[in-house]
């Protein structure tokens, strides 16, 4: 996943102190992390973000947006940091879709860039695909 950024440094403080993402090669103009297990790269550039949402179950959630599923521990620890650490969340953490079998846990949350992020745990994690 390769997306804009508009301070370099922002981006380093937020996805290696606040989401704990190590960080990897990076130029004067962009920067990766590995991103539980997955690389990003944050590219500097000045385009503005969208802001369009779409619906899922009862939630309006940032239609552009990416993150990563956890296990339920991993997502309950990163929700205890990002409290301690006083972050807003765009949506608060929340066990959505309860009893059927996609029951998952997630939170959205943006970037200094105004990148939309979310973060899921399944209670199932073999059922992520499905209906």
């Amino acid at each position: 996943m390769a997306f804009a950024i508009d301070d370099k440094e922002a981006a380093r403080h937020f996805y290696g102190e606040i989401i704990g993402c190590k960080v990897g090669r990076e130029a004067e103009n962009w920067i990766d992390f590995d991103f539980f297990g997955h690389q990003i790269s944050a590219h500097l550039n000045k385009d503005p973000k969208s802001t369009a949402t779409s619906k899922v179950g009862n939630d309006m959630v940032p239609l552009h947006h990416f993150g990563a599923v956890l296990p339920w521990n991993t997502w309950n620890g990163l929700i205890a940091r990002l409290r301690k650490d006083g972050y807003p969340f765009v949506m608060e953490p929340k066990v959505r879709f309860q009893d059927e079998p996609s029951e998952q846990g997630t939170f959205f949350l943006k970037d200094p860039a105004g990148n939309a992020l979310e973060f899921k745990s399944f209670k199932n994690p073999d059922a992520i695909f499905e209906h």
